[in-house]
Parts: structure tokens; C-alpha cells; sequence
């Protein structure tokens, strides 16, 4: 059998002797550098990094290129100022989610559009067959870096690394200037319920900026922590809440969704819509086990769902997990949870699972 060769980040060699490192979307990325509970409670109470470098980056600009993202993606960009940023989604004719993404408009005829690693070449793929007109696109994914800095003491340790006034970034907001030296767009935006920052910067510098935070004593973080983080906050991961045999409606990502503007997949949304046939809800497990994604949800001995993602994470510390199920039984407060045959009672428990004061 052939071996594959991962991809490395530009950080690879600054993280791979401190970390376990992992395949993930065909890259080499850090699982933990000390332990996933250590690494959450950093983030939730003080600050943590990530390199998230592995995300992909897809430039459109042009005359066209308003009119061209706003077909692609279900939120409505025009409202989008410079600097300002949006969560959206890519979404097939029949409503089903290509990708979750975020947008940020750079310029009145610029967007650069951040997606996930494991569907980069799906994504620039999507995009290629549906713009049209004068506009350009551009894969800059093996471009750039990106590091989360993530945590209610990141504005505190990233301002001494950056004159920006990071205090004045509202929340989806980004401004551009140096940090560590380094030219970077810093976004106030994240991943894990926490307040932070997403600092993009061009591959070959994005080291100095990761050396500075250690500098600083910022805890390095792997996917794990990054993992049991946004679970607990109820940020969907596209091949557990999202993916093309689900709808944004399905996943609960409502909210990113305006019928009022036309883009791929609208039809099929607007009918669904009046009907939506499976919902996401949030369940606390009251036997012993942990009901990981796949683990089916049962009421009155009828299978009516499955759980999308479990675990117990550190700051709840309870088995709770996030599962779809039939809209017919949203109403209910009590299932029972197949874990490789084990059946464990759950109840339902509202979400998200935690929320920063």
C-alpha cells in the first residue's frame, strides 16, 4: 500500500517536537502539546493558541465579485463593510451544505473566503463552476497561515506584540497592521465560545508571530481541546453537524440563512422550510458511557436520530452530546442513547452547552 505524505503547515517545524502530532484533512497537525483538559481550561480561562494554518483561503475580487458571492453563499454580503466579516455557507441546488465558511470583505471589490482544510479542492471547485463575469478567483490556501488566539486574556497578551487597537475590533471585525513585526489581518472572531482573534499572515512570516506568543507564555493548543471547545459551545464541524446530506436548517445554522437574497440552493430552502424534517438538540447522558458521533437516539424504542458529536468535555464535565433527530420528537425531554449496544438513558438539556459571561 502506498504511503501518503501529509501536508505541513508553515508551523510544522516550530510544533511537531513539542506536540503529538495526527492526520487531519491531509495534513500533519497536533493532536495535544500537553493534555486536551490542560489546553481547554487555558483557553477558558486564560488564553491558548492554535495554528489552524491547515484552513484554506479563496480569493474573489473584481467587478462581478459582489454579485458573484452573493450567489454562492446563503447570508447576505452586501451588508458586509469593509472590515467586517461574516459566517456563511456554500450550499448545493438541492440545499445540502458544501462547506461552512467565513467571508471577509477586504476591499469594495475583494472577498477572501475561509474555508475548511478537508474541503479546499471541493470548495475552489464549487466556486469555479458557478461564477461568472468579470472576476477573478484565487486559491491563496499554501499562501497563508492563521493562528487562533483564543481565551479572555487573548486582547491582553496579543496588544503587547501589536499597535493595533485591538480593543476597538468588534466581534467579526478585522483590521490589518503588524503584529510581531509580521503584516496580519487580525479578525475578532474564533472557534471556541471565547473572546480572541484569527491573525492571518503570509506562510513564510507566520512563524515569528507563533515564537512571539510563546514568548508570552501563551499555551499551545492541538485539535483535541479545539474540538471538545466548540463542541461545548455548539459550533458546528462540517462532517459531524454539517455536510451535503444536510440542510443549514437541519443543522440549526438558521441564522445565516436569508431567503430575501437569491444564491444556490435558495429553492430547495424555501420549501423546506414550512417542513424541516430533522432538528438539532442537545442531550446529557444519565449512565455511564460516552455517545460519540454515529451513536443512534431511540424514543419508545423507535430510532429517530443520531448523535452528531459526544463527549465529556472539561468545563461542563458531564457526558453530553449533540444529536439530529426527527422534528416529530423535538418536543420530548427524555431518549434513550445506543452506544455500541449499551442503551443509556438521556435527557434533553438546552444549548448551547456553555456560554461565556
Amino acid at each position: 500500500m502506498e504511503k501518503v505524505t501529509l501536508k505541513r503547515t508553515p508551523l510544522y517545524d516550530l510544533i511537531a517536537p513539542k506536540a503529538k502530532m495526527v492526520e487531519f484533512a491531509g495534513f500533519d497537525m497536533p493532536i495535544m502539546f500537553s493534555t486536551i483538559k490542560e489546553e481547554h481550561m487555558a483557553v477558558r480561562e486564560n488564553v491558548g493558541m492554535f495554528d489552524v494554518s491547515h484552513m484554506g483561503e479563496i480569493r474573489i475580487e473584481g467587478p462581478d465579485a459582489l454579485q458573484n458571492v452573493q450567489r454562492l453563499v446563503t447570508n447576505d454580503v452586501s451588508k458586509l463593510q469593509i472590515g467586517q466579516a461574516q459566517y456563511n455557507l456554500f450550499c448545493l441546488p438541492d440545499g445540502g451544505v458544501v462547506d461552512d465558511l467565513l467571508v471577509y470583505r477586504l476591499d469594495e471589490d475583494a472577498f477572501w473566503l475561509v474555508v475548511n482544510a478537508s474541503n479546499i479542492e471541493k470548495d475552489v471547485a464549487h466556486v469555479n463552476a458557478y461564477v461568472e463575469g468579470d472576476v477573478t478567483v484565487t486559491d491563496e490556501s499554501d499562501a497563508y497561515g492563521q493562528i487562533a488566539v483564543q481565551g479572555p486574556k487573548a486582547e491582553e497578551i496579543l496588544s503587547k506584540l501589536t499597535d493595533l487597537p485591538l480593543a476597538e475590533i468588534k466581534f467579526f471585525r478585522f483590521l490589518t497592521g503588524d503584529v510581531a513585526g509580521v503584516s496580519t489581518i487580525v479578525s475578532r472572531s474564533g472557534y471556541t465560545g471565547e473572546d480572541g482573534f484569527e491573525l492571518y499572515a503570509r506562510a513564510e512570516h507566520i512563524g515569528r508571530i507563533w515564537s512571539a506568543l510563546e514568548k508570552e507564555q501563551v499555551t499551545p493548543c492541538g485539535l483535541g481541546s479545539r474540538d471538545t471547545l466548540r463542541f461545548e459551545a455548539c459550533l458546528p464541524l462540517y462532517g459531524h453537524e454539517l455536510d451535503e446530506t444536510v440542510t443549514p436548517f437541519e443543522a440549526n445554522v438558521n441564522f445565516a440563512v436569508k431567503l430575501d437574497t437569491d444564491f444556490i440552493g435558495k429553492d430547495a430552502l424555501v420549501k423546506q422550510k414550512e417542513d424541516i424534517p430533522r432538528r438539532m438538540i442537545g442531550l446529557k447522558l444519565l449512565g455511564r458511557g460516552i455517545a460519540r458521533q454515529g451513536a443512534t437516539v431511540e424514543f419508545d424504542g423507535e430510532t429517530i436520530g443520531v448523535v452528531t458529536t459526544g463527549t465529556m468535555p472539561p468545563t461542563v464535565n458531564e457526558s453530553i452530546a449533540w444529536a439530529r433527530i426527527d422534528r416529530r420528537f423535538v418536543e420530548e425531554t427524555h431518549f434513550i442513547v445506543d452506544v455500541r449496544g449499551k442503551k443509556i438513558e438521556a435527557e434533553r438539556v438546552p444549548t448551547p452547552f456553555y456560554k461565556r459571561k
